[in-house]
């Protein structure tokens, strides 16, 4: 009689298992993540297989004793991928890129790819495409003549077979998901899968110096797909954002072993594919003939890069219960700032709707927004334009006090390069120099700025 094969239930969140099926994961608390699969067997081959993989036992050393050496860079050919990576690709680094489809993460990599051949070995690997469809592209990003080296394949063993043959310095794995091993009987795309195929190319990357780049999907929510463990396998994580709609995209470094966190690249996506963007401050501006009312620039961080972004506010008459709706901003921040603009500055918006939007589809968590927001209201409510060349920036805080920004020098000199000639900013952030072309008013209160504004309008 047949035995029947034994199940087990695994979390597409965090890929902890349960014996039984649960509505909450027992690792992770995720709700309905708990999915059926075969058990896997610790089988000769695949104890085998793990055992290959894994280095041999380090010997314990004390901290001093280590050579803290830089580590050496190579630059991709593309400034702004470089920017976020930290300077360029480190050898054995791995690094994981996830972003909606169709967003062009398949496109930058091939023409990093193409850049990277003329100084080094390089194999790109693809699970979703043939090799005439990976011409193709190359052949319409005006890539003709590359010394890319191209394998359409999805078994591990296969293509670890083929890293050690090519030995390439630069390897892309496009995607993760869909590569499988022969010694897990779970189908591509599992928790399993994607787990143990990331651990045994990191293995192989780590092992050989080989640079390796896994390419990931996301979920409908945006997140990375899989488990949780594979962005803490990698050195680097980015995410490639933007709207299909526009021609602008963003990548974003939220991890990063061997550079900063939160830096972006931008890239405007052209016939012959993703283009850097020298200017990024253009996109986030409105061009204006003259000023209008419920528009204030802000110079926010973006990592170690100075963004000017546009702030704009609507505030129109609206009925028993008004509406507080912001794009880019947090709702709740909103709320709090309108509370401190009518407890503190006598400026009330309790019967008004007000809409908030940051200009060009950019994200601002940092609360250095706070100031900007508050002008383009009170812009907005009075009808008065702000003054043409006008900047603003700092936090505020619940007792109306306006609290500086980190790094105000970088975002002033930034705001004075792009011809801006007067800024609002906490008196903490004023300049001990005064900075060419630039009037600087330091506030310490939100009244204080709110006079400041109506005197300047």
């Amino acid at each position: 009689m047949a035995t029947k094969d034994k199940t087990t239930y695994v979390c597409s969140e965090c890929g902890g298992t349960s014996a039984k099926w649960l509505g909450k994961c027992p690792s992770c608390n995720a709700w309905n993540t708990l999915q059926e699969t075969r058990a896997e067997a610790p089988g000769k081959n695949r104890m085998q297989a793990l055992a290959r993989g894994l280095n041999a036992v380090q010997p314990v050393t004390t901290l001093a004793d280590i050579e803290a050496a830089d580590v050496a860079r190579t630059p991709t050919g593309l400034e702004e991928l470089d920017r976020v990576l930290g300077g360029g690709i480190v050898p054995g680094g791995v690094v994981l890129i996830g972003g909606d489809p169709g967003i062009g993460k398949s496109t930058l990599l091939l023409q990093a790819l193409d850049a990277l051949s003329r100084s080094m070995p390089v194999l790109y690997v693809t699970g979703e495409e043939s090799g005439a469809q990976v011409a193709m592209r190359a052949h319409r990003l005006g890539l003709d003549g590359s010394k890319v080296r191209v394998q359409a394949e999805i078994q591990l063993e296969n293509i670890i077979a083929t890293m050690e043959a090519e030995r390439p310095s630069f390897c892309v794995i496009d995607s993760i998901q869909t590569v499988f091993s022969d010694q897990l009987t779970s189908a591509p795309g599992s928790v399993a899968q994607v787990r143990e195929c990331a651990a045994h190319l990191t293995r192989v990357a780590k092992s050989s110096g080989c640079t390796t780049v896994l390419v990931g999907h996301v979920t409908k929510e945006g997140a990375l797909a899989g488990p949780r463990v594979l962005e803490h396998i990698v050195d680097t994580v980015l995410y490639f954002e933007g709207d299909t709609h526009s021609s602008f995209r963003l990548i974003r470094a939220i991890k990063n072993r061997f550079g900063a966190v939160n830096e972006i690249g931008v890239f405007a996506m052209t016939e012959k594919g993703l283009k850097g963007v020298s200017n990024p401050s253009a996109i986030f501006l409105s061009t204006h003939s003259e000023p209008v009312p419920g528009s204030c620039v802000l110079v926010t961080l973006e990592g170690t890069r100075p963004l000017l972004v546009e702030i704009q506010a609507l505030v129109d008459s609206g009925g028993p219960s008004p509406r507080r709706l912001s794009v880019g901003l947090d709702r709740d921040r909103l709320a709090m700032l309108l509370a401190v603009l009518h407890r503190h500055a006598g400026i009330a918006c309790f019967d008004q709707d007000v809409f908030v939007n940051a200009v060009g589809g950019v994200r601002i968590s940092e609360p250095a927004a706070d100031l900007a927001v508050l002008l383009a209201i009170q812009s907005s409510l009075r009808g008065r334009a702000l003054p043409k060349g006008f900047i603003a920036f700092g936090e505020v805080g619940l007792a109306g006090e306006v609290r500086p920004a980190p790094r105000g020098q970088d975002r002033l000199k930034e705001a004075a390069k792009l011809g801006f000639t007067v800024a609002v900013v906490p008196k903490a952030n004023a300049p001990k120099k005064p900075i060419d072309g630039l009037t600087i008013h330091a506030v310490e209160r939100v009244e204080e700025a709110i006079e400041l504004a109506r005197s300047l309008s």
